[in-house]
């Protein structure tokens, strides 16, 4: 299994398994089937509601009322695919004998360390490329991602949108049992 060479803090008994990254760029969900006509709906309507009150030379209240609504419209329409590609693009995965490390990088940097000893709900999602995500914890329909969460963010902890996720995931069983045996 291929690591990226990425730079991750390791206790002195650790040893690096795998580490990688979220799939770049602009990424379209199965929720976007849903999200794209909405938004665009939004956003066109917040669009000719604005411009109409421009136009027609109604109270300056009705011109500000109007703006927030066409700021949300552009972010659910387009903002929220860069921001996702920007988030995920501060990302970096590791596993190790001993744990999953999940480090973020930004604004608001972050390094989130997942005992291998005590991760119970593991699941795997892979599609016909190889690629897929494998989320810590569990992902009932209560806490599925959702449009209004931060640019498709997991609910959960997550290797999300990784290559070879398959063999991500059965290094990390194994490691899982290397560490009960």
């Amino acid at each position: 299994m291929r690591t990226t060479g990425i730079q991750l803090p390791l206790e002195r008994s650790e040893r690096l398994l795998w580490s990688g990254v979220p799939k770049r760029g602009l990424v379209l969900r199965p929720a976007d089937a849903l999200m794209i006509p909405f938004s665009i709906m939004w956003g066109g309507f917040a669009v000719f509601w604005e411009s109409r009150v421009i136009q027609t030379g109604a109270p300056f209240f009705f011109r500000l009322w109007g703006i927030p609504f066409v700021l949300v419209g552009a972010y659910i329409t387009v903002g929220r695919f860069m921001y996702d590609a920007w988030r995920r693009a501060g990302v970096t995965y590791g596993l190790t004998n001993d744990r999953v490390i999940i480090a973020t990088s930004g604004p608001f940097p972050a390094l989130q360390s997942l005992n291998l000893r005590t991760l119970t709900d593991i699941t795997l999602t892979e599609r016909p490329d190889g690629t897929g995500t494998i989320a810590f914890g569990r992902t009932d329909s209560s806490r599925r991602t959702t449009w209004m969460q931060y640019g498709g963010a997991p609910a959960v902890p997550s290797f999300e949108m990784i290559a070879g996720a398959k063999q991500v995931y059965n290094a990390l069983r194994d490691a899982q049992r290397a560490l009960t045996a």
